[in-house]
């Protein structure tokens, strides 16, 4: 984190709601890290505790590489540097991060969008919606962060990039003269504070459902974390163009009671049913998209998309509400905005090689967004359903049975295979799904197939499809790589994808990427 002249660190603390439980040292300075590998002369060095590392193991390198004080979370330290205690330090980080470079979110219009399944769509929804109204927006989601014109990757993995991460971003949109900004929000991003000090003055949630429990512990807590954006609402500092301070929650979503019992600013709740503040009439499943009529206070009009499934028909009701309810958007604006968005990568995203039968690469890899996307794939199929998936290993395992119930229940032809087992054995994967399938009546060799390589699984899926048939690959979506052990192996569903047809149709096409479990 370099780039801005040196701050006195005492003033930094000055700015922000964090106690320091040691004094503060009278020196300035030039960044922030909380990566020992990335410490610049002149930085503050952040050492973080939890997970899988300690940051305190990595003091002596970070002083090696020029680091000028530390901040954690420990009493009595004596690092041969000044050491500052906090009682969390990721959300001193944050703050500190925010401070240093201005308070850069208190110049924009935040839009933060959080849940379980359709966040990044609803995040380039809203942000096509405010390109169309004329606003200078950008957007940082877990696929990348778009800043005019310049496109930044954020990540193999998708989780919220870190607070000084995002602060630089915020930046550099102000640098760039940019109003707005959408910004994806996940539980560990909110947990973890990672988008603390973002001032956001409309929060939209999308669902809560069943996912990362192995990290939240329980469904419960999973959710307080997403309820986090809402409460940091009321927190927003006044800004020159005004606060909206709006929360938008999904009514037909089992976590709206909850939310809307605690929320305490405006509210704007969409739903498909009647009840809600906007709603959806006059469905219309196309083979080109959807089409209905959008229904809210004071306004009514026809959408048009290019997107599939009804849930899709959510995520536009979410980014409507955000935006001609929130923002006072006009409505020909939202129809132009939503009719513009056109493939959102690894989201129901057609491979198509000219093959007699539909090919679909998507990202679901929680129970609700498999349900969702093979729902959706049902409407689309004029005969059967073939769905390849995996659950990745290391995270909660329960999805594992999830996850293959529900395509018993709703795909022809389920494929079980590999998704990230990192350090677990994947034949145990496997095996909890094939318990799921089966007791939901699945029939290996018949129904469903365990097949470990997920290339070959695809190319199994493709080799069996017929004339009408449906192929979906799910979990992976954008995604570029695939973690076996400790090593991450470059993988992409789509050209996976392209690669199988391309060997069924006999042309040319991409090589199969590898895997360690071929052959």
């Amino acid at each position: 984190m370099t780039g801005f002249l040196p701050q006195p660190l005492a003033d930094l603390f000055a700015q922000i709601p964090v106690l320091a439980l040691s004094p503060i040292p009278k020196l300035t300075i030039t960044g922030i890290a909380l990566d020992s590998r990335s410490v610049r002369p002149g930085n503050l060095f952040v050492a973080l505790s939890g997970g899988n590392t300690d940051g305190h193991r990595f003091i002596p390198q970070a002083i090696e590489r020029g680091a000028r004080a530390i901040l954690g979370d420990r009493p009595n330290q004596h690092v041969g540097i000044p050491y500052i205690q906090v009682d969390q330090p990721r959300q001193a980080l944050a703050y500190l991060a925010a401070a240093f470079y201005s308070f850069p979110a208190r110049q924009l219009t935040v839009i933060g969008v959080t849940g379980t399944d359709g966040k990044t769509t609803t995040c380039n929804l809203i942000y096509q919606i405010l390109l169309a109204a004329g606003k200078r927006v950008g957007v940082i989601s877990t696929i990348n962060a778009t800043i005019g014109k310049e496109v930044l990757d954020t990540g193999f993995h998708v989780t919220t990039p870190e607070a000084p991460d995002i602060q630089r971003y915020l930046t550099r949109m102000v640098t760039a003269g940019l109003t707005h900004v959408v910004l994806e929000a996940t539980s560990h991003g909110l947990d973890q504070h990672r988008v603390t000090g973002c001032e956001f003055d409309i929060g939209v949630v999308t669902n809560i459902t069943h996912e990362h429990l192995d990290y939240h512990g329980t469904y419960e807590a999973y959710r307080e974390a997403k309820a986090r954006l809402f409460r940091m609402l009321e927190e927003t500092h006044p800004k020159p163009q005004g606060n909206p301070r709006l929360a938008v929650l999904n009514r037909d979503d089992s976590s709206f009671e909850y939310l809307d019992e605690i929320v305490s600013v405006h509210k704007a709740s969409y739903s498909l049913n009647p009840g809600g503040l906007l709603t959806a009439r006059e469905i219309r499943h196309e083979p080109g998209g959807l089409r209905f009529t959008v229904v809210g206070p004071g306004f009514e009009f026809p959408i048009q998309t290019r997107l599939v499934g009804s849930f899709n028909i959510s995520n536009c009701l979410a980014a409507l509400a955000a935006t001609v309810v929130g923002l006072e958007v006009p409505p020909e604006d939202a129809q132009r905005g939503i009719s513009a968005l056109g493939l959102v990568p690894g989201r129901m995203e057609s491979v198509d090689l000219g093959q007699d039968f539909i090919a679909l690469v998507d990202f679901a890899h929680t129970p609700n967004a498999l349900r969702r996307a093979l729902e959706a794939a049902r409407t689309m199929a004029a005969r059967r359903v073939l769905a390849v998936f995996g659950s990745a290993g290391l995270r909660d395992r329960e999805k594992r049975r999830m996850m293959a119930e529900v395509s018993a229940q709703l795909a022809d032809v389920s494929i079980l295979t590999a998704e990230d087992p990192r350090t677990e054995s994947l034949e145990t994967i496997l095996k909890e799904m094939a318990h799921g399938a089966e007791s939901y009546g699945a029939v290996e060799g018949a129904t469903y197939y365990r097949v470990p390589d997920r290339g070959e699984a695809i190319r199994f899926a493709v080799g069996m499809a017929q004339p009408g048939d449906l192929v979906i690959a799910c979990g992976k979506g954008h995604e570029l790589s695939m973690c076996f052990g400790e090593t991450e192996y470059p993988w992409d569903d789509r050209i996976a994808m392209r690669a199988a047809l391309a060997e069924r149709l006999g042309i040319s096409g991409p090589e199969m990427p590898y895997l360690p479990t071929r052959g």
